[in-house]
C-alpha cells in the first residue's frame, strides 16, 4: 500500500513542476525566455525560436499526462530525459563561467551549484516512476486498458 502512495505522491509531484515550470514560461515574455535561453550560448538563432514556442507547452502537456497516469513508465523516462537535457545544458553553462539564468520557473534566477542540485533532485521521483513497477487501482492508463479488453 505505502508504494502506491509513494506512486501517487511521485506523479502528482513530477506533473505538478512539469505544469508550474512551463505555467511561468508562457507567463514571461517570449522575449525574455528567449533571452534566457540565447544566454546559454548552446543553440542556433533557429533553435531558440522553435525552443521559446515548444518548451513550454511540451511541459505542460507532459506534467497533465504524468498526472493522468496514461503510460507512466514511457511519460516518466521522457521526463526524466528532458530533466536529464535540461541539467546537462545548465552544467555545460555554468562550467564555461556563463552567468545565465536558470529558465526553470520563469525569470530571474541565476544558474548556479544549487539549481543544478535542485533539478539534479527532480530526476527521482521521474526514476521512481520508471523503474518501479505498480498495480494502480485508479488511472487513465489502467482504465483505457481495461476498456479495450
Amino acid at each position: 500500500m505505502s508504494i502506491l502512495i509513494l506512486h501517487w505522491a511521485c506523479r502528482v509531484f513530477l506533473g505538478a513542476i512539469f505544469i508550474y515550470a512551463g505555467y511561468t514560461k508562457l507567463a514571461a515574455s517570449p522575449l525574455q525566455f528567449a533571452a534566457t535561453i540565447e544566454a546559454y550560448q548552446l543553440l542556433p538563432a533557429w533553435g531558440v525560436i522553435w525552443a521559446v514556442k515548444i518548451i513550454p507547452w511540451l511541459e505542460i502537456v507532459l506534467g497533465l499526462v504524468i498526472l493522468s497516469g496514461i503510460a507512466i513508465r514511457w511519460t516518466a523516462g521522457f521526463a526524466a530525459a528532458l530533466l536529464a537535457a535540461f541539467i546537462i545544458a545548465m552544467a555545460i553553462t555554468y562550467a564555461r563561467g556563463i552567468e545565465a539564468d536558470c529558465g526553470c520557473f520563469g525569470i530571474g534566477e541565476k544558474i548556479s551549484l544549487l539549481t543544478l542540485l535542485r533539478d539534479s533532485l527532480f530526476l527521482l521521483p521521474a526514476f521512481f516512476l520508471l523503474f518501479v513497477r505498480t498495480r494502480l487501482r485508479y488511472s487513465a492508463d489502467r482504465l483505457t486498458r481495461a476498456a479495450h479488453q
